[in-house]
């Protein structure tokens, strides 16, 4: 669906091949896709401590949260050719009063509600568990507490729907059920879905239809697909994939197509896998970067095609883009591979059609310090970093399609916020002009790239490889 190649190399030589020096020049979107990132440059020093007056970047103010005046999000204040951020020391410190929010944070993928599972103050082992949904589409956010006559159990797991109610997963000793919560006035109502018999399931990102959400049962020889919500008549089995699968990445707008990383039943490396549920879950291959590597796909974006991908094929797990139904190769950016922390991305800026190269991605930066936000464009190639609100979920927010980043946020002082982040900008000059927005700015539409919606999956081992071919 991308590219088959590490950039600079060939299918076959992916697994042993060390990342190209990247230089300072800006993607050719029309060329053949062997130019790489700069090397060293992409990386700031770090976000500014928690506490600090929020120093807007640009035309916005991407520190002023919604709802509550919280510390805010300021830019990084390193120079642009400073060195690489090469550990957490220069990340945000572990808020002392306020910690993240319990339980996970999941958004549909309009980020209009949110769910979670959180507690009532009390004493540690002693709180009562609750699922509670946000709602993040109005003027002002604000949650809804959804208790039932006893307390949850801290392992189930919740999912909203596009209508306001959310899908909770309990598991009851080998059994699996599931219910819809919806508020009541000022009780909780409950809608018994039914139960599944297994060990254990995982409830996948909600449909990007808002109306299903699905969940995975994955053993070692065969995983099972079922559709939890949205059905006819309940849990339904919809899928049977031979080998271990995890993960989970929406790849378009209608809820039909959904990647998995997948291990074969023999074992061997993990490769991501397409399942059209619109073909009765026919199950294709999506990442091939190497014969030997493992190819995770871990987001996508309907709107521009493009995926962040983690894979060994450099020779160690790195960081890396591409694009669906591209012919050029994977690159794996120097700036997003930091030393002593993990990046994960977790959100891309919607509605840039054919222009991949612009999304604005949003990533998770854990390190011994916390963690905190960095922001990304390929095209830009420099990862700016910030300090998250007090109390952030982290991994849990998403963009609108003018380029805010808004991060969910609870703390002492507020209950249910939102933080909002102008995604910066990235200037670089000509190296020609030296005038910054030039024609060479790496923004165009790239010429490979197709409608995402008449994309068909393609082998990443078998995609075309003359245009991805260094002339030099």
């Amino acid at each position: 669906m991308t590219a088959c190649a590490i950039e600079g190399g060939s299918a076959g030589a992916a697994a042993t091949a060390e990342p190209e020096a990247e230089s300072g020049a800006e993607p050719d979107p029309k060329g053949s896709g062997a130019e790489s990132d700069p090397k060293g440059s992409g990386a700031e020093s770090g976000p500014e401590e928690y506490g600090a007056e929020p120093e807007p970047e640009g035309a916005g103010d991407p520190g002023k949260p919604v709802g509550a005046d919280v510390p805010g999000l300021p830019g990084s204040t390193a120079d642009e050719d400073g060195p690489e951020a090469s550990s957490a020391a220069g990340g945000p410190a572990a808020p002392a009063d306020d910690g993240p929010l319990p339980g996970g944070f999941t958004l549909t993928a309009d980020g209009a509600y949110a769910a979670r599972l959180t507690a009532a103050p009390g004493p540690p082992g002693e709180r009562a568990w609750y699922p509670e949904r946000w709602t993040l589409d109005g003027p002002e956010p604000y949650a809804v507490p959804l208790p039932l006559g006893q307390p949850e159990e801290p392992d189930a797991q919740v999912a909203p729907l596009a209508d306001g109610r959310v899908l909770i997963l309990r598991q009851v000793a080998d059994r699996q059920m599931f219910s819809l919560l919806y508020p009541t006035g000022p009780g909780t109502g409950e809608l018994l879905l039914g139960a599944v018999a297994c060990a254990g399931m995982t409830l996948l990102p909600p449909s990007p239809d808002g109306r299903c959400v699905y969940a995975l049962s994955a053993g070692e020889h065969s995983s099972s697909l079922w559709l939890v919500a949205g059905g006819a008549f309940g849990p339904e089995e919809v899928a049977r994939i031979p080998g271990h699968c995890s993960g989970g990445a929406w790849l378009d707008r209608a809820g039909r197509m959904l990647a998995l990383d997948r291990r074969a039943p023999g074992g061997g490396p993990v490769k991501a896998v397409a399942v059209d549920l619109g073909r009765g879950a026919e199950v294709t291959p999506l990442l091939q970067i190497a014969p030997g590597s493992d190819d995770r796909l871990l987001l996508a974006d309907a709107d521009s095609g493009l995926l962040l991908i983690r894979s060994d094929a450099p020779g160690h797990d790195r960081l890396g883009w591409g694009v669906l139904g591209s012919c050029l190769p994977v690159r794996f950016p120097e700036c997003l591979s930091l030393a002593d922390v993990a990046v994960t991305p977790f959100a891309v800026q919607p509605g840039q059609m054919l222009m991949p190269e612009s999304c604005a991605v949003a990533l998770r930066i854990d390190g011994a310090a916390g963690s905190w936000v960095g922001v990304w464009r390929p095209a830009g190639r420099r990862l700016h970093q910030f300090a998250a609100p007090l109390g952030w979920a982290p991994g849990a927010g998403y963009w609108s399609r003018d380029g805010v980043l808004r991060l969910p946020y609870a703390n002492g002082a507020t209950s249910c916020g939102v933080a909002l982040l102008e995604a910066p900008q990235d200037v670089e000059p000509s190296s020609v002009t030296g005038c910054p927005g030039d024609a060479e700015g790496g923004t165009q539409p790239s010429a490979a790239v197709s409608a995402p919606a008449a994309c068909k999956p393609v082998p990443l081992g078998q995609a075309p490889l003359h245009r991805a071919a260094r002339s030099d």
